[in-house]
C-alpha cells in the first residue's frame, strides 16, 4: 500500500473532482481505490467549507470590507440560479463535480441557505455516483487508446 498515491488522489479531488480519477489512472491505482479516494477528497472539501464557513466569513469581512456595487451576473452565477430553480440542491450537487468544483458547489449550496446536513448527504451521493462514472470512463478509455 502506497499512501502517497492515495493522498495525491485525495488532494487533487479536493480542488477539482475530475482530477482525482485522472491522477489515480496516472498512478496506476485500481479503479475502486481511485473512486474511493476521489469521494474522500470531495467530501473533505465539502466538510471543511461547511464547518469553517463562519470563521472564513469573519476573516473575509475583516480584510475585504463590503463595498456597495452593482451585482455582476456571470455565466456561472446564471447557471447556479437556473439549476437551483429547476432542480434545487440535487441539481447543484450533481453539477458540483462536473462544473462547480467541490469548493464552488459547496459555496453555492450555502449561499442558497440549504441545511448543512442536506448539503452533506446530497454531495456525498453525487460524489459517489460521479466517482464511479468518471473513474470507469477514464479507465475504459485508457484501455481503448493504449
Amino acid at each position: 500500500m502506497n499512501f502517497a498515491k492515495y493522498i495525491s488522489v485525495i488532494a487533487i479531488s479536493m480542488l477539482k473532482f475530475a482530477g482525482g480519477p485522472l491522477t489515480g489512472l496516472a498512478l496506476q491505482l485500481g479503479w475502486v481505490e481511485t473512486a474511493i479516494c476521489s469521494v474522500i477528497g470531495m467530501m473533505l472539501t465539502v466538510s471543511l467549507i461547511l464547518f469553517s464557513s463562519d470563521f472564513i466569513q469573519k476573516i473575509w469581512v475583516k480584510f475585504f470590507p463590503k463595498k456597495e456595487q452593482a451585482k455582476k451576473f456571470t455565466k456561472m452565477n446564471r447557471l447556479a440560479i437556473k439549476t437551483r430553480r429547476k432542480f434545487g440542491l440535487i441539481g447543484i450537487a450533481l453539477l458540483t463535480p462536473l462544473l462547480f468544483t467541490p469548493i464552488g458547489g459547496t459555496a453555492i449550496a450555502m449561499a442558497f441557505r440549504y441545511e448543512k446536513r442536506e448539503i452533506i448527504i446530497q454531495m456525498f451521493i453525487s460524489a459517489v455516483a460521479w466517482a464511479i462514472i468518471q473513474t470507469l470512463f477514464f479507465y475504459f478509455v485508457k484501455d481503448l487508446i493504449f
